[in-house]
């Protein structure tokens, strides 16, 4: 007797085997819990957010993954952030190794070059003062030693004399001019006002709420923070709900991915999360005064060159092609994921979790 069709499909359908249709199944419902994990923003929210021009951001650390605020304003518009009892923030020079971890030469930090400058001038002096000298200069052995000159020659000494002092003193208000005129000129930079990040911080350290729930009861709440001298803050307070708190799609970052990635090679680095990384660390850096984090990122560091290498690479195009060949030329396994793992570990050590 044949097989009769099934009322749901043919019989070829009805002997498929069930663990393929499971698979089937099962990769329908990621993507749909995938999409619905990815909560878009309701134009309300955006309102809101645009309003009181503010943002909430996401930060993934590897202690986790949580919510903070962060907002951008003018220079003049925002006091020096209030740093509590936190520790001086520095740049190591060195690290504590394993026993079974061997220190490669592209691992050592690059030392400040104040630093060095200071060392430098430090071990010259030393130097100096350690050898025998006449008038601060040291002794030459196979130099004849000056002979006493004689009275006869005190009146053109004398003079002699006169000339230098006032040359002294003329150098002297040269350099006074020359400082007075630099000074001035920083203050005249100073005094222009640029857009600077500020975040939801609390005495020096970075406020992150492992969920919206979490955050919005803050917001509501009377505390002393960074952002509550924003003159749109009191407007937030009153109209923020839990739902409202959704990241746009770059203001999400994943700092706690960069080091692996950059361990993986220079064919598996992700550019965009290199470069989304380097943004929010550069404003974290500056907002709460991180000067290790701000060395590490500056123009000209290895860090920056490899974000100006990504970027270009991003670009595409003709140009694209000589900016691989940049980055293929810093070591990302070893000292890019050294310094990223070090600025990593600073902003985390200033990081407050809250639920």
């Amino acid at each position: 007797m044949a097989r009769q069709p099934s009322e749901t499909g043919s019989a070829e359908e009805s002997d498929a085997p069930l663990e393929e249709l499971e698979i089937e199944d099962e990769d329908d419902l990621g993507d749909d819990l995938e999409e619905a994990e990815a909560a878009e923003r309701s134009a309300a929210s955006d309102a809101l957010w645009t309003d009181v021009r503010i943002q909430p951001i996401e930060i993934a650390l590897q202690a986790g993954v949580g919510f903070t605020l962060r907002a951008y304003r003018l220079s003049t518009d925002l006091r020096e952030p209030e740093l509590g009892d936190r520790e001086d923030d520095f740049l190591p020079t060195g690290r504590d190794l394993t026993e079974d971890e061997e220190l490669d030469e592209h691992e050592l930090p690059e030392m400040d070059e104040d630093e060095l400058t200071r060392q430098a001038l430090a071990a010259a002096a030393e130097a100096d003062g350690s050898t025998d000298t006449t008038d601060g200069k040291a002794a030459d052995p196979d130099k004849p030693a000056l002979t006493t000159p004689e009275p006869a020659a005190e009146t053109t000494a004398g003079a002699t004399g006169e000339d230098k002092a006032a040359q002294t003193a003329s150098e002297s208000s040269a350099d006074e001019t020359d400082a007075e005129e630099a000074d001035a000129e920083e203050e005249e930079e100073a005094a222009e006002p640029e857009e600077v990040p500020v975040f939801l911080s609390e005495g020096g350290k970075l406020l992150i709420f492992r969920s919206a729930e979490g955050l919005v009861e803050y917001i509501r709440g009377e505390h002393d923070h960074e952002l509550r001298q924003l003159d749109t803050w009191n407007e937030l307070r009153q109209r923020v709900e839990p739902e409202d708190v959704v990241p746009l799609d770059e203001d999400r970052y994943e700092l706690d991915l960069v080091v692996e990635n950059l361990r993986a090679g220079h064919d598996a680095v992700d550019p965009e999360l290199i470069i989304q990384a380097g943004e929010v660390s550069r404003d974290i850096g500056y907002a709460l005064r991180l000067q290790s984090v701000i060395n590490s990122l500056a123009p000209g560091s290895p860090l920056d060159d490899l974000d100006e290498g990504l970027r270009d690479v991003e670009t595409g195009g003709f140009r694209s092609f000589f900016a691989r060949r940049r980055v293929r030329k810093i070591e990302a396994q070893t000292t890019a994921a050294l310094g990223w793992r070090t600025v990593i570990g600073k902003i985390s050590a200033v990081v407050d979790w809250r639920d």
